[in-house]
């Protein structure tokens, strides 16, 4: 039996500060741009309401790291605002969080610049909520030591990470909110913006259904405002029929194109840096196919889950799916036939396996449960490079022989 997935959609630092300033979160000025010219204009617009003469020009990437990676630039006129979005529109950005192929920015954040060098009190904080499945609460957790990365400040200096678990029957209490702005050392003004900072920030994560609202930095500017000067947010895939809204704001371009096309099909898809492809009816089953790969020498190439009901068309679409990935030796179809019949699945497998055609590389079919017998029979003389196994064991030896 299938299980209802936990997959997230990411969404860009300009989206995720339109749903803060809904929420009553203060946000710097800002307007997407995909040109040089437009992120000029950008600029222009901001100058006139807000009265700044300095810019953040911000690729934006489903990924952080993006200032170290040349992604992000302060500009001090509209040639610099020119020049910067030059440079960054088109480029391909490597952050830690990219992996070495990075990704291309196609659209940049021209922002109302709010660092003001010199200038006095300016801080930047660290506030992230997310949920903590041991407690069954949503946690937030902020630090003083903002703008840098919090892994590091984890690692280095715990201390400094500090937590306040919320009830989500209650949402954040104003207790829990003072709590925070004292612990940050905040005062005056400050101490109040912080207040209706943290309780928009919880009320934005909340409603939104999402699964984590990370602001880094939360800036304290000159004049005491509290700012989000960046916003990472992933919302949860299940919740999104509650938000058709949110749905319009997915980016295709920045996820992989075969979990995308996997999507289509209800399938769940995981890429993976393996060798053994596999294809799987049910979550739990999945993990412990991947565990009977690595257990017979193989690394697994993804986590693919066809769900209670596989038929020919799931599994031709699966089979597509793992072949787009050059580096798949092998393929380990592992179905237990629960509510589908095994024989179904198997005539499926037959039929998906003909219809691509030139499949190179062994399939390795194991099948149990109902109709398991027959469905053997069936993968035995259909005359394809096909190999059919009963047990696990037998599959993970047919996966050793084929791989190493």
């Amino acid at each position: 039996m299938s299980i209802i997935r936990y997959k997230i959609m990411n969404i860009h630092e300009y989206q995720g500060k339109s749903i803060l300033k809904k929420y009553g979160v203060t946000i710097p000025e800002g307007i997407v741009a995909d040109t040089p010219e437009a992120a000029v204009r950008a600029a222009r617009t901001i100058a006139e309401k807000t009265g700044t003469c300095t810019w953040a020009v911000k690729a934006q990437i489903h990924a952080g790291g993006r200032g170290k990676g040349g992604g992000v630039k302060i500009a001090k006129s509209y040639d610099d605002v020119e020049n910067h979005a030059k440079a960054i529109l088109g480029m391909n950005l490597v952050t830690h969080q990219t992996g070495p192929k990075g990704k291309t920015v196609h659209k940049i954040l021209v922002e109302q610049g709010i660092f003001y060098p010199g200038e006095s009190p300016i801080h930047e904080y660290y506030m992230s909520i997310l949920l903590n499945r041991q407690t069954g609460r949503n946690t937030i957790m902020y630090s003083t030591e903002g703008g840098m990365d919090i892994e590091k400040v984890a690692a280095e200096t715990p201390h400094l990470i500090h937590k306040e678990e919320i009830d989500p029957a209650f949402g954040i209490l104003p207790f829990q909110a003072r709590k925070i702005a004292l612990t940050l050392g905040l005062e005056g003004k400050a101490y109040k913006e912080m207040l209706k900072f943290a309780t928009g920030l919880y009320k934005a994560y909340d409603k939104c259904d999402a699964s984590l609202f990370e602001i880094n930095p939360v800036f304290k500017t000159s004049d005491n405002l509290i700012m989000a000067a960046d916003a990472k947010v992933n919302i949860d895939d299940n919740a999104l029929y509650r938000h058709p809204e949110y749905t319009d704001m997915r980016d295709l371009s920045e996820e992989d194109a075969t979990e995308v096309e996997a999507g289509k099909y209800n399938l769940n898809f995981i890429k993976l840096d393996g060798n053994v492809g596999c294809m799987v009816n049910g979550a739990g089953l999945a993990m412990a196919t991947m565990d009977i790969i690595k257990l017979s020498g193989g690394e697994p190439a993804n986590f693919l889950d066809v769900g209670g009901s596989a038929n020919a068309e799931t599994v031709e679409a699966g089979f597509r799916i793992i072949l787009k990935d050059p580096s798949v030796k092998a393929i380990l179809i592992n179905i237990f036939g629960g509510i589908v019949r095994c024989d179904r699945v198997a005539n499926g497998v037959v039929e998906a396996y003909k219809k691509i055609g030139n499949i190179e590389i062994p399939v390795i079919v194991r099948l149990q449960g109902t109709g398991a017998d027959v469905a053997k029979k069936v993968i035995d003389d259909s005359g394809l490079h096909v190999f059919s196994a009963i047990t696990l064991k037998e599959a993970a030896e047919l996966v050793k022989t084929q791989v190493n």
